[in-house]
């Protein structure tokens, strides 16, 4: 079975996913925390992903579940790598929240600058585009991925010159 019809199933059968993500929380602490990256390349274009495992809104930032005992932004390039191949720093963290959608969660978030381009998708993502603020604010995601965006365009101003990224 390969990515595309694994994204199908997933869509008929969401329920699918609330149940995996219920087993995976018995393993896990009392607490899971997941990581996502907006991550720029040098012109400040955001790579968006089209996620195989999130029926209602596929597009989104990359990112995953923390592993136990890992630091939040090493998770997040961690996730980064595993994810596109990318390689990235942090610049900072732009929002810690409490998830609204899976109990016992916490979202962290952070900007990032990706070191290279050249996208490699593991089997979670469908397709990627790198995309300004304003074209990415048009495509229906989850609050949090919203709310991560609106924090790092804010920053950007302050923060993409000193880590050498070029304002568009």
């Amino acid at each position: 079975m390969n990515k595309h019809q694994v994204a199908k199933l997933v869509k008929r059968a969401p329920a699918f996913i609330f149940f995996a993500q219920t087993l995976y929380r018995l393993t896990q602490p009392r607490f899971t925390a997941g990581v996502v990256g907006v991550i720029l390349n040098d012109v400040g274009q955001l790579l968006m992903v089209e996620h195989v495992f999130h029926p209602k809104y596929p597009w989104g930032l990359p990112g995953g579940w923390m592993g136990r005992r890992e630091n939040p932004a090493e998770g997040a390039l961690r996730e980064l790598r595993e994810e596109t191949g990318l390689q990235a720093k942090v610049i900072k963290p732009l929002l810690i929240t409490r998830s609204t959608y899976v109990p016992f969660h916490f979202d962290i978030s952070f900007l990032c600058h990706a070191t290279n381009t050249e996208v490699q998708l593991s089997d979670e993502l469908l397709s990627h585009r790198w995309l300004t603020f304003e074209e990415a604010s048009h495509i229906p995601m989850v609050t949090f991925h919203q709310h991560t965006l609106q924090a790092a365009q804010a920053e950007c101003g302050m923060s993409l010159e000193a880590s050498g990224v070029q304002k568009r």
